[in-house]
């Protein structure tokens, strides 16, 4: 194993995607299980894809999900710059070598003769690419076409036979046939560097030891080997992670959100997951287990216990889906094992985002949180069950106040009875209120459930809330028999 050194080479052309951050995290765990490097390194050379805001979105969500890099943006390094927009020199340099080498050439076709030759071979059914039109002018012939003031482009020579190859770590060998590969560009007429070019110069220059990407990048890979082997350099080892489906399984999940047949969307960009109240440690939980596995057996594994068992020979060669199911569950596992300070400062943001009557507070959220956190999902849910601590007015249907099995009047009975017990009571706690509040269910001959089902509604508006008794002590005696005395006039 030579030192690892890997590298995250993310285009900016739109915020983070989920299939992304596995492709950050694939690496990460491979560094950090043997020690080596991280390299974050931003390809910024398509300019005309170029989305302002995707690096700080990208170095937003990285250090939310925890993954840190040891060189790159914001940390430096021996290697940079890390954008290839800074490298520029670097790659024309390296692309002039390969002309003198005999191994590129520059390419004087305007783009309406490059447009008019793919119509034609679409019209003969031919393969489409570069017919190699400028491949062995002469040197009278480019001295012609430069007078002229075109500025070429620069494209490697590939053998007209034989195949390429290359090792992958995790498919094995792979070749393709140099016939079935055109004399692709190297470096744009504007001195940017295409990706093939940007991407072998800098994994050089970085000493990047194994590439982990994507495997929609393999047939650009043996077009990269003989890149490494016109510039006499040793290649990177390469090792391409499976692709991921959607949640139905039939089809690469896209960077728009997926819609179901059922009509649920479910979220693709990383902002999205955080934002909808999924917890960083599931979402870095799920995505480890996406293409790669421990025993086939272990789903909730830490960071720690991730790092220490990481390795290749666990990673799967077929696709593997995304699981929002797994993700809504192991969300919930997560949150459930959090203390109740750090969950109440988690769900905050999303109480505050809401802008209720009555804006939520630290002390009572952190009442309200053992009350609700075995029924949190996502940290977003908090907005739906705990909405009634903090307005002032509840809204429902009068009819809900009346139980199944019972009638109006014995509904307006027990909102009485409650009132005067609630109000009555010494102390308005959960100890206190619960005795007395049974008893009277039991004497009034009423099912639990008819009883409380109407206190219930009549003070959270709600069929389904947190646990009653614990809700009645945090909204306080005041606004509790306040809303008992709401309910008794709507049954009027």
């Amino acid at each position: 194993m030579p030192k690892v050194r890997v590298r995250y080479a993310p285009s900016p052309t739109g915020y983070l995607h989920a299939g992304g951050a596995r492709s950050c995290l694939f690496n990460w765990l491979f560094a950090r299980h043997h020690g080596g490097t991280l390299i974050l390194r931003i390809e910024d050379t398509d300019r005309t894809r170029y989305y302002e805001r995707s690096v700080s979105d990208l170095l937003s969500c990285l250090h939310w999900l925890g993954l840190d890099w040891d060189e790159g943006p914001e940390v430096g390094g021996p290697y940079g710059p890390y954008y290839q927009s800074q490298r520029l020199p670097l790659y024309q340099e390296y692309a002039q070598k390969l002309v003198a080498s005999g191994d590129a050439y520059p390419c004087y076709c305007s783009q309406a003769r490059l447009k008019e030759m793919r119509a034609e071979q679409r019209r003969k059914g031919a393969r489409l690419g570069y017919d190699r039109h400028c491949r062995e002018l002469s040197a009278r012939e480019r001295a012609l076409r430069e007078a002229e003031g075109i500025v070429p482009v620069i494209r490697l020579k590939v053998p007209l036979e034989g195949e390429t190859c290359f090792d992958d770590l995790i498919r094995g060998r792979i070749c393709m046939k140099n016939n079935q590969m055109d004399d692709f560009v190297l470096l744009k007429s504007d001195g940017f560097p295409t990706y093939h070019l940007g991407n072998v110069v800098d994994d050089h220059a970085m000493e990047i030891s194994h590439i982990m990407r994507a495997d929609e990048w393999i047939p650009s890979t043996p077009r990269h080997a003989l890149m490494y082997r016109a510039f006499g350099w040793t290649p990177p080892l390469y090792a391409h992670l499976p692709v991921i489906l959607n949640p139905a399984g039939k089809g690469k999940m896209s960077k728009r959100k997926f819609i179901a047949a059922d009509g649920r969307q479910y979220s693709v960009m990383v902002r999205e997951f955080r934002a909808e109240g999924y917890l960083p440690e599931a979402l870095f939980n799920l995505l480890a287990l996406t293409g790669w596995s421990y025993d086939g057996t272990t789903d909730l594994l830490t960071r720690e216990q991730v790092v220490e068992r990481f390795d290749l020979d666990h990673i799967s060669k077929s696709p593997a889906k995304f699981s929002y199911d797994k993700l809504d569950w192991m969300n919930g596992m997560y949150i459930r094992q959090l203390a109740v300070d750090d969950l109440a400062s988690r769900v905050m943001p999303f109480l505050e985002q809401a802008k209720f009557s009555r804006p939520a507070d630290v002390e009572t959220v952190q009442r309200i949180t053992p009350l609700i956190r075995e029924r949190l999902v996502k940290l977003s849910d908090v907005v739906a069950m705990t909405d009634l601590f903090f307005v002032d007015d509840l809204h429902y249907d009068p009819q809900l106040l009346i139980q199944k099995g019972m009638t109006a009047a014995q509904a307006a009975q027990v909102l009485a009875e409650s009132q005067q017990i609630l109000n009555s009571a010494p102390q308005f706690d959960e100890g206190t209120i619960e005795p007395p509040l049974r008893a009277k269910a039991e004497e009034m001959g009423l099912k639990a459930r008819q009883f409380f089902g109407t206190l219930r509604i009549a003070t959270t508006g709600k069929e389904v809330a947190p646990p009653l008794f614990g809700t009645l002590a945090i909204l306080g005696r005041e606004r509790v028999l306040a809303r008992i005395g709401r309910a008794r006039e709507l049954l009027m």
